[in-house]
């Protein structure tokens, strides 16, 4: 206990101290110069001809500093002076508004803030970084994670981040919905737009014209999910269940899609199936047809997304066909049930909640794709992309985009519930204890031949797709089947000559690469230290609001990326914190839209980690951050590789979110392949994506350089003495 007070005198001198330096040195306000000076601080402005203040503040100092020394952890008091202190520093945010303060009996504390010094500047981010420590310590005095101050600071921190970049850009969505271009309470106006017949016509199913563009985002939804789900479901057999001799080549097939930039697939589907397309135009010669427009629409979107989402599916079916306990599986076959009852009474119940999560991932990503449907929608509207075109179209409506992104968002929580209720109470834990060395029971004949039937197909696609994507940028016109081989496009994207001065860029695409690249090398390890770090939290801290905490982290996961763009331009536009057009809302918006996987990789790693270890750590004088450093991530080192690996590559192809996000100075590779395919330059837009897909592999094996494997001291068998395995 007497080490607690020591160490936490210090810290709490230490955050007191960054307040004081807060409010005395730097500005204030957002637009002034780091260092302004102090007349630019908010102890200055505040003390501005009031010399009758100085001994009330010099008072508050001493008694801050009398308080470090007298244990004030443990008072009452102090915690509710620094939640007085949070409330005030948010209220001001919001009362300096785009002139000034908002209210004019704030008086003339504020009133330099309507000359040009708009939302809070680095004192006041810094301020409030030091009440979030304050906050922090106070907790761990009261008890909070064991009396643990490092725990205690990174679930206040961890919390505060999400309140700020996550529930209030939802908050401020909402409230764009209900009011108007004024700012004035509109509800008929918000009631006008929920029920626009545009949003829920039913004539599709009548015969009678188009469906709503909220009717036609279910049914691709619906049909989406499921083509993939059973597509995925059929890899996974096919891998885990079969003798397949080339399981590695499919595996690595079935990923292509997911390091692909959603536009290239559209392009290439445009170019095999387009009215002038490949197969169009060989079947069109066959059998004497004239050639329609027929994957224009949900079609052509519906075969974009099955091909996309099929590998995600894949992956959470092939996890959970190899988390079965075989003996299960085992015991039906050694009571007589046949190779397809086994498969229909054992293993499909057990594949329930896979299939549940696969049909779940793929329904939301499916309501919050934007690139397939805006290259192949045609005259088949969807959510996502009415969105977009009410936010950045000649009409600028954010209440109508609002309201249609709390449509989305709403199908997506419906989705959730669903799934819940489908899951029910029932328990699929088959690993246990005890013993599973049975084998896995192989798949019935006829279901092999089905599985077959559907995935070899399915590659045929894929390769076809993926020959045009490496072979379209490096032909003159592949549009127009002009296959003569040039290098113009990447040329056009990626010129540069070596100077006298040094390495001179010319080629348009380059701006766009080198911010994608630091967006997504700064994006990454952010998510990844968030993501691991509250994993940990979540499995090794025991504290009150845990199972909230925990739900908490995965809301930003469900949220679908379109409505995550919207919310950010809602609340990020105006302050007090106002970056829309900057990078830092890209590296923002990536972190959290991103750190939920990485917290899932970290709690399946540390689910098989016994605590035992790092109770050794901390018997022997460890505290929390040494041990979490030195014994926990070298252990966990696979789901650090995930986390960063996943977080780089969605942060590399992402558009949905960030489409709305990005600007001219900060424009990102996905934002500049959509121009080019709008103004349907498909052989430049194919050659950057190509060039795109080979940086992120580089990219890929140099973290896993960075990352290494882990090393645990297991032994193996070799020639008939144990032998040490350093290695996993």
């Amino acid at each position: 206990m007497s080490r607690f007070h020591l160490t936490s005198d210090r810290a709490g001198a230490a955050w007191l101290g960054l307040l004081a330096t807060a409010l005395v040195l730097l500005p204030w306000y957002k637009g002034q110069s780091l260092w302004a000076g102090p007349n630019a601080s908010a102890l200055a402005e505040a003390l501005s001809g009031r010399d009758w203040l100085w001994p009330l503040i010099l008072s508050a100092f001493a008694l801050a500093f009398v308080a470090v020394r007298q244990g004030w952890q443990r008072s009452g008091l102090a915690l509710g002076l620094t939640f007085v202190a949070i409330a005030f520093l948010i209220w001001q945010g919001f009362a300096v508004g785009l002139r000034g303060p908002s209210f004019s009996w704030v008086g003339d504390v504020f009133a330099r803030a309507g000359e040009g010094q708009i939302g809070l500047g680095w004192g006041g981010f810094l301020a409030g970084i030091a009440l979030i420590g304050l906050v922090s310590d106070l907790f761990a005095a009261r008890g909070f994670c064991r009396g643990e101050r490092f725990p205690a600071l990174c679930i206040t921190a961890i919390v505060a981040l999400l309140t700020l970049f996550v529930f209030y850009p939802i908050l401020r969505l909402g409230i764009a919905a209900f009011v108007d271009a004024e700012g004035a309470l509109a509800l008929a106006t918000f009631w006008a737009r929920l029920t626009a017949p545009d949003l829920w016509g039913l004539g599709c199913f009548i015969g009678a014209g188009r469906c709503g563009v909220v009717i036609n985002t279910i049914v691709l939804g619906i049909l989406s999910a499921t083509l993939a789900t059973a597509l995925g479901l059929a890899l996974a057999l096919l891998v885990n269940r079969t003798d397949f001799r080339m399981k590695r080549a499919l595996r690595a097939i079935s990923i292509l899609p997911i390091i692909t930039p959603p536009f290239v697939v559209g392009v290439a589907i445009i170019l095999l199936f387009g009215r002038t397309g490949l197969v169009t135009g060989f079947v069109a010669d066959l059998m004497e047809v004239r050639p329609t427009r027929w994957v224009y629409g949900l079609p052509g979107i519906l075969i974009a997304q099955v091909l996309a989402f099929a590998p995600v599916t894949f992956l959470v079916l092939l996890s959970t066909l190899e988390a079965i306990n075989p003996t299960l599986e085992e015991a039906s076959r050694t009571l007589g049930a046949r190779a397809m009852t086994t498969f229909r009474t054992v293993t499909w119940p057990l594949l329930r909640p896979g299939l549940a999560a696969a049909f779940l991932l793929a329904f939301i990503e499916s309501l919050a794709d934007f690139g397939n449907p805006i290259v192949l929608g045609g005259g088949y509207e969807v959510l996502s992309v009415k969105i977009f075109f009410a936010v950045v179209g000649a009409r600028y409506d954010l209440g109508n985009a609002a309201t249609l992104a709390m449509i989305l968002l709403a199908l997506t929580l419906v989705a959730f519930w669903l799934q819940m209720r489908w899951m029910g109470k029932k328990s699929y834990v088959t690993v246990t204890g005890k013993s599973d060395a049975g084998l896995a029971a192989p798949l019935p004949p006829i279901l092999k031949i089905a599985v077959l039937a559907v995935v070899l197909p399915w590659v045929l696609f894929t390769l076809a797709v993926y020959i045009i994507i490496a072979a379209g940028g490096f032909v003159t016109d592949v549009g127009r089947w002009d296959l003569t081989p040039t290098f113009s496009h990447l040329v056009t994207a990626f010129r540069f000559e070596i100077a006298e001065t040094g390495l001179e860029l010319y080629g348009s695409a380059w701006d766009s690469m080198i911010t994608t690249l630091w967006v997504a090398g700064l994006a990454a390890p952010l998510t990844t230290i968030i993501g691991i770090l509250t994993a940990w939290l979540v499995a090794r801290q025991d504290f009150a609001g845990r199972r909230a905490f925990e739900f908490g982290t995965m809301l930003s996961f469900a949220v679908p990326g379109t409505v995550v763009g919207v919310s950010y331009v809602a609340a990020f536009n105006v302050p007090p914190v106002d970056i829309t057009g900057t990078a830092a809302i890209l590296i923002i918006c990536f972190v959290f839209r991103n750190m939920p996987v990485g917290m899932r990789a970290g709690l399946a790693a540390l689910a098989q980690i016994d605590k035992s270890m790092e109770e050794a750590s901390q018997t022997m004088g460890a505290g929390g951050a040494t041990t979490l450093r030195r014994v926990v991530l070298p252990l966990i080192r696979p789901a650090v590789f995930t986390a960063l690996v996943y977080s780089f590559v969605t942060a590399m192809t992402a558009v949905s979110a960030v489409i709305f996000l990005v600007s001219a100075r900060h424009n990102m590779a996905t934002a500049y392949i959509m121009g080019r395919v709008e103004a349907g330059e498909y052989a430049l837009a194919i050659a950057y994506s190509a060039v795109l897909m080979i940086v992120m592999i580089l990219c890929v094996v140099v973290i896993q350089a960075l990352v290494g494997t882990r090393r645990l001291g297991r032994r193996q068998e070799l020639q008939g003495r144990p032998t040490a395995a350093p290695a996993e």
